[in-house]
């Protein structure tokens, strides 16, 4: 036989064992995302588990027509975006043979949308992708950009966000991937705009109003983001709902379609058992345990349990708090103040509240803090000035005379470190004020901040959540620390919100400055060190 016939059987041989590889991948979403994985992530194994594979299943209903609207609410870290915004399109345009499928991706953010643009086109013009469908999809050189990239069977691959709309571009297949935004989900304009785009923007998007897709992908983050839109408007999508830790209340089944007969495919949630994990193989147990002690119990239950608990109410429960028993405070390491200024006695405004907080270590050398006065009155603008510098600077206990007659009983404790106020035009006013009263002194400093650049006040509250639940926090048995625990206990729906405020304030300030952290998140060394660091110069120094 000669050597050209060799060379062609062998190159016969070659091309016969690259199709039965390809059509093992051409029938298996999931095998596919095995196959590419070295691609996007060289460094990391791919894992599967059944959780990814009923993600990869469920897409695959879609690409075949069977499911029209797909919503699949899973944790964080289940490699949702990896599969569905780049592996699945890679996987219609060559295995399935659908070139000409045109993709349209939104996210929160351009940047998440650009990337996995970026990730599926390195999938497709990869030598893994182009031996095994190389004659079916070619990548356009006239379209290559991480906003679009296209094939030259007139498929495109189109990146945007939920703001970016307005380009006009239809697509086949739209995938919604986190589009509403963790960090934005407290602020109701913010939830009501996403909520518009979804229901009145998106619909017109689609390429074939009849036969094109939608897939929407997240996980839950509150009851009004768009998965809840699309619940509770009962707006037909086929629901995939895997929570990291199964709850037999709200076991999941969902139909994928039917088959030849007309009888309903079904996929079931595997587990049984109340708590069982959705997959160990990547997050055992002692990595649940972790994550859900670091978010706390509101992201707990909404990005890993996929039930959004009601944001009003109960966020800051009573029972968070601990007791301080001793008669005296514990060796403190800093004292911050922080106000929330309104001056004016009248009944009809707000009144202005003051609290103040001490850091201190308890016996395993973890941070803590312990609210040390507080303090919620009607006061015009002098008696605040006044009422403010007497609560920082005085270190005894007595009696005085307030300036109506009634007496108080004033607080004995350390003088604070740094007061915080609100950068607002009377938290200004103050500020300015106590300086041309006191002058330099340097007793303490005073900083302005804008507590708005962290979202609106249940945002603030939502993000000082996890010091409560993990028992970093202390108040002693005192009336005036009642006024705030209660306040705080029946926050967003109570009359006042001052106290809450001041103490937002004061926490998050702590918690940025690595003061909130306990000895398991940073070294020992690390949290000393910023313990005793010098401290910034004072806007106000009073």
């Amino acid at each position: 036989m000669s050597i050209e016939n060799l060379a062609l059987i062998a190159k016969v041989a070659k091309r016969v064992k690259q199709l039965k590889e390809a059509e093992r991948y051409e029938e298996s979403l999931i095998d596919f995302a095995g196959y590419v994985w070295p691609v996007v992530e060289p460094a990391i194994p791919f894992v599967k588990g059944w959780a990814l594979e009923a993600i990869a299943e469920h897409l695959e209903a879609v690409a075949y027509g069977h499911i029209k609207r797909l919503l699949i609410n899973v944790p964080p870290g289940f490699t949702k975006s990896l599969m569905t915004d780049v592996f699945w399109p890679a996987w219609i345009w060559g295995p399935m043979d659908y070139p000409s499928a045109r993709f349209v991706c939104f996210s929160y953010s351009n940047y998440l949308t650009e990337r996995d643009n970026m990730r599926c086109r390195n999938v497709i013009s990869s030598e893994k992708y182009r031996k095994l469908w190389g004659h079916r999809v070619t990548l356009s050189n006239e379209q290559f950009t991480k906003v679009k990239f296209a094939n030259q069977q007139t498929g495109w691959k189109f990146a945007t966000s939920v703001s970016g709309i307005g380009v006009g571009e239809r697509g086949d297949f739209l995938i919604l991937d986190d589009v509403n935004n963790t960090t934005d989900m407290e602020s109701e304009a913010l939830r009501r705009s996403t909520m518009l785009w979804f229901t009145e923007v998106v619909p017109s998007r689609l390429n074939k109003p009849k036969d094109s897709a939608i897939v929407v992908i997240q996980q839950r983050l509150h009851e009004e983001d768009v998965s809840g839109v699309i619940l509770s408007r009962e707006m037909g999508y086929t629901h995939l709902m895997i929570p990291m830790r199964h709850d037999p209340a709200r076991h999941c089944v969902t139909v994928m379609g039917h088959d030849e007969d007309g009888t309903e495919v079904t996929w079931e949630d595997p587990r049984t058992k109340d708590g069982e994990l959705a997959w160990p193989e990547r997050f055992p147990e002692e990595v649940v345990v972790k994550l859900e002690h670091d978010i706390g119990p509101t992201a707990t239950a909404g990005q890993l349990q996929q039930t959004p608990e009601p944001r009003g109410g109960a966020i800051i429960k009573r029972h968070y708090w601990q007791l301080w028993k001793e008669e005296k405070f514990p060796p403190l390491e800093y004292v911050l103040a922080s106000l929330d200024t309104a001056y004016t006695a009248k009944e009809a405004n707000d009144p202005s509240a003051l609290t103040i907080w001490g850091v201190f270590r308890d016996d395993q050398r973890n941070p803590c803090i312990i609210l040390l006065n507080a303090w919620r009155e009607r006061l015009e603008f002098h008696d605040l000035v006044e009422r403010t510098i007497e609560s920082c600077t005085t270190d005894k206990r007595e009696i005085v005379t307030n300036r109506d007659g009634t007496t108080r009983d004033r607080w004995r404790g350390l003088p604070v470190d740094r007061l915080l106020i609100e950068s607002k035009a009377s938290g200004i006013s103050v500020a300015q004020e106590m300086t041309r009263l006191y002058g330099f002194s340097g007793k303490f400093g005073i900083e302005l901040i804008n507590p708005n650049k962290a979202g609106d006040k249940i945002a603030r509250v939502h993000s000082i959540e996890h010091l409560f639940s993990q028992g970093m926090i202390y108040a002693p048995d005192r009336s005036w620390a009642d006024l705030v625990i209660n306040e705080a206990a029946v926050f967003p729906f109570g009359t006042t919100d001052d106290l809450v405020d001041s103490m937002s304030q004061a926490l998050r300030y702590l918690r940025d400055l690595n003061f909130a952290l306990r000895s398991d998140e940073y070294t020992l060394e690390a949290t000393e060190e910023m313990m005793h660091r010098s401290r910034s110069q004072a806007l106000y120094p009073c």
